[in-house]
């Protein structure tokens, strides 16, 4: 049992660390194999899918679900649909005030639970607990073929790049504003390293003796974690940063009104919870004029209703800007919901990795899970089936 825990998890290569020592990944998938190892009538994980991929997620999935005998049963808190919808033979939903007080729903079947969530209704009550249904529908990226040939388009070349004992090789591709790019790959395959040779910040190896060339592009980069360290509140790290875009009415509307920060503008910096942490993160990254912005990993520390409307926030400003977003996404659904073009990383993480080139959503995704032989097709099926 422990051994298939070991390997189902990937824990042999930490197995020698000290606890304190493992990264926040490494740590999740430690706490959810301390939880499954022991016997027990009743097992509880708390979002067990913070800070894995999503190969990760998925495995911490199966172990999770293997866990169900005939003796005992489980229950998760989960903010990924994706996962919640793999897990799940039951749902519950919780709605209320929050810091105020929280109401539980009876179990209801998995298709039925989510569609009580994102409908903001629930019918056995006949009572409304959000004003506004929630959709994730595929529909709303389909493009225009006369719009799409205005947009200007972009190429970078065949590159590499070799720091110390990884090695991350990038097919040349070519991408357009007014698009989305989602980068699917396990931790450590060179996403960020990809993204920071765009920018200009890392140069890429010489080529046969050559200089890589490529075109200059502004960046603007929500990094994946995010320390506050400013020391005033909200209103001033805004006035301080993006001074031209937090007072304009369309940006006001379009982004700050959506992530609420509003109600965060007299709050402390540093006092901030994770998810406002991220939703002040999102609107510093996307108030800052740039040709490109790398966001990595929007959906952390958002509950499941936040992720939808951090989405539909990002989207609608790339479209809106004619910009393009580079996006790093683990949470499946809103990977899926976001992506225009989808570039996919292959090979040994932390050793040697190809980055292909942008393709389309459905070749990427179905070439992103094949990679490692999981079939996992209710999440696709999921935003037509229950928005």
């Amino acid at each position: 049992m422990k051994n298939e825990l070991c390997v189902d998890l990937e824990l042999n290569q930490v197995i020698d660390r000290n606890v304190g020592d493992l990264s926040g990944g490494e740590l999740q998938r430690f706490a959810i194999a301390v939880v499954a190892v022991q016997s027990a009538e009743i097992y509880m994980f708390d979002e067990p899918s913070s800070y894995l991929d999503v190969k990760q997620r998925l495995k911490a999935a199966r172990v999770i679900r293997s866990l169900l005998r005939s003796n005992s049963y489980v229950i998760v808190v989960e903010h990924d649909l994706s996962v919640l919808d793999y897990l799940s033979d039951f749902i519950c939903c919780l709605y209320g005030k929050p810091g105020a007080y929280g109401v539980v729903t009876l179990p209801f079947s998995v298709r039925e639970g989510i569609n009580i969530f994102l409908a903001g209704f629930v019918p056995t009550e006949n009572l409304r607990f959000r004003d506004e249904s929630l959709t994730f529908k595929i529909a709303e990226t389909q493009e225009n073929a006369e719009e799409v040939a205005t947009y200007q388009r972009y190429k970078y070349p065949t590159m590499s790049k070799t720091q110390g004992n990884f090695k991350l090789s990038v097919v040349e591709g070519e991408f357009t504003d007014s698009q989305i790019v989602v980068m699917l790959g396990e931790n450590g395959t060179g996403k960020t390293t990809f993204i920071r040779m765009l920018a200009g910040l890392l140069k890429p190896d010489t080529m046969e003796g050559t200089e890589v060339e490529i075109p200059e592009f502004n960046v603007s980069y929500k990094p994946q974690k995010i320390s506050p360290k400013f020391q005033h509140p909200v209103r001033h790290l805004l006035h301080s940063k993006i001074r031209d875009s937090y007072t304009h009415p369309q940006f006001v509307s379009d982004v700050m009104k959506p992530l609420q920060i509003e109600q965060l503008m007299d709050q402390e910096v540093i006092n901030l919870s994770g998810g406002e942490l991220q939703r002040v993160a999102l609107c510093l990254c996307l108030g800052k004029p740039a040709d490109i912005y790398l966001i990595d990993e929007p959906s952390a520390y958002l509950d499941s209703e936040q992720r939808i409307v951090a989405s539909k926030v990002i989207k609608r400003f790339i479209l809106h800007a004619k910009k393009t977003a580079f996006i790093v996404e683990h949470d499946f659904i809103m990977a899926t919901y976001l992506a225009d073009k989808v570039i996919v990383y292959e090979g040994l993480a932390s050793i040697d990795c190809t980055a292909n080139a942008p393709q389309s959503l459905v070749s990427g995704m179905n070439k992103f899970l094949s990679s490692w032989k999981f079939t996992f097709t209710s999440s696709l099926v999921f935003i037509n089936m229950y928005a």
